[in-house]
């Protein structure tokens, strides 16, 4: 165990010295401004700073104020200091990846009041001084010897970069025709006129006119421009949309507040709906933090106990998903509670069979591997502690649940508590259904209109 030990005011001597270095890195900046709100664009902004006085991100200047801070109050005099006074001038940027030494010096005593007053000195790499300052402080008078306490483990995340990427990567595509069903609520207007807004969609909205208008009004955004197909209820909303799809009006549709068997029944129909010859399922598609690429998990909203040939389907259109996300051979990870195949547990007979029609090209353009248990498919440390050896463990792209209610839990248990943004999509039918919950905010629903408009792009190129 580690322990952190004052000076005590009669141990401490004129001329004594106590010092740390540090490099700068880009995350002690972001940690820095997410602590004090100082967003100043000369310390976050790489574009702004390029352009500025320095010409690169600089790290606040009271970042290497605090570092004397943490000279004096865990090495000299340490625990125990009571600080009375800091002065500071400061000399020069200190730069990202610049190495920065702070030293702080006793200068006077002062016997009666027990008060210390230090020099304070932070050099950079060249030796140069970056800081300097003087400090007042009470020294200890009594020792103090504790163990170090050790510091949490800080991640940071920047919501929705993922998701970001995936818009910048759509921005020359030409927006989709999607038929919106029943926009009736804040959430679901917002986000269909959000992704407009950029670029992402051409929106015809479908619904009764007066509450559409209604919500406009309450949100205070502009219809002008926008088909409304007016229709009595939702139920009418669902069915029109497919009549527009089947008439050539639009690429896509997105759901808006209705239930998701409201919209998908007059999908399914046999006779005037949108089937294919594959099975329609669901595919989430989530940032999670921590998780170096976007996550896909299916199904989670659609098939409830999905059998072989349904699986066949479900991978399938995650893979074709994942394809024209960009991700040139997708990690297919078709998960069970063990690694190995049992008997008795139907979902590791199962993927040992789609591993094999993968072999023989009944599904394509992707590396499967399973049963993997979730840890070994996301992790690569947990994968090779139990010797796995395969391409897809530690790394995949693509999560397949053994049925809706698995994969429901997985990709609610990583938004609710691991903090992952979700948007979603329905692949399956002709054209893709952008399907999100009630529950999700604009965010999410304008990056499963990005999904949408890339998967319908890359079918056109596919079929060119």
């Amino acid at each position: 165990m580690q322990y952190i030990e004052n000076r005590t005011f009669d141990e401490i001597k004129v001329g004594d010295s106590a010092e740390l270095t540090r490099v700068l890195r880009a995350e002690d900046i972001e940690l820095f401004a997410v602590m004090s709100g100082d967003v100043n664009p000369a310390h976050v902004d790489e574009e702004f700073a390029k352009s500025d006085r320095f010409h690169q991100v600089i790290a606040h200047g009271m970042w290497g104020g605090s570092l004397i801070s943490a000279v004096l109050g865990t090495e000299l005099p340490g625990p125990g200091t009571i600080y009375l006074n800091q002065s500071l001038h400061f000399s020069r940027p200190v730069g990202l990846g610049d190495t920065v030494t702070v030293r702080v010096t006793v200068k006077e005593k002062n016997e009666e009041k027990k008060r210390l007053k230090i020099d304070c000195l932070c050099l950079n790499q060249d030796g140069e001084p970056v800081i300097t300052g003087e400090a007042d402080v009470i020294a200890p008078t009594e020792k103090v010897r504790r163990p170090r306490v050790v510091l949490p483990e800080v991640h940071l995340h920047e919501r929705g970069a993922r998701y970001q990427e995936l818009v910048n990567s759509a921005h020359d595509l030409d927006p989709i025709r999607v038929a919106v069903v029943h926009p009736c609520d804040e959430k679901s207007l917002t986000g269909a006129l959000e992704a407009k807004n950029q670029g992402m969609i051409e929106p015809i909205l479908i619904g009764p006119r007066e509450k559409i208008e209604a919500t406009a009004a309450q949100i205070q955004r502009s219809l002008d421009g926008i088909e409304l197909i007016a229709v009595p209820h939702s139920h009418a909303a669902a069915a029109r949309a497919v009549e527009v799809v089947r008439g050539g009006k639009a690429d896509a549709i997105m759901k808006g507040k209705l239930h998701t068997d409201e919209l998908i029944e007059p999908v399914l129909d046999s006779e005037t709906g949108l089937r294919t010859e594959r099975r329609l399922s669901h595919i989430f598609v989530l940032d999670v933090p921590h998780y170096p690429k976007p996550l896909f998990i299916t199904d989670a909203a659609i098939n409830i106990y999905p059998d072989i040939e349904d699986k066949r389907d479900i991978i399938q259109n995650a893979v074709d998903l994942a394809a024209a996300l960009g991700v040139e051979l997708p990690k297919v990870a078709i998960l069970s509670a063990v690694e190995t195949v049992h008997p008795k547990i139907s979902s590791t007979v199962d993927a040992a069979a789609l591993c094999k029609m993968a072999d023989r090209g009944q599904i394509t353009g992707a590396l499967l591997d399973g049963p993997l248990a979730f840890d070994n498919a996301i992790s690569a440390n947990a994968a090779e502690t139990k010797g796995i050896v395969s391409g897809v463990a530690g790394y995949a792209d693509i999560l397949v649940a053994p049925d809706l209610e698995a994969g429901n839990m997985i990709a609610k248990q990583l938004i609710y508590l691991a903090g992952a943004e979700s948007a979603g999509i329905v692949l399956g039918a002709r054209v893709p259904i952008i399907l999100t919950s009630r529950a999700d905010g604009t965010l999410s629903r304008v990056a499963s209109c990005t999904l949408a408009q890339l998967y319908v792009h890359n079918k056109r190129r596919m079929n060119l």
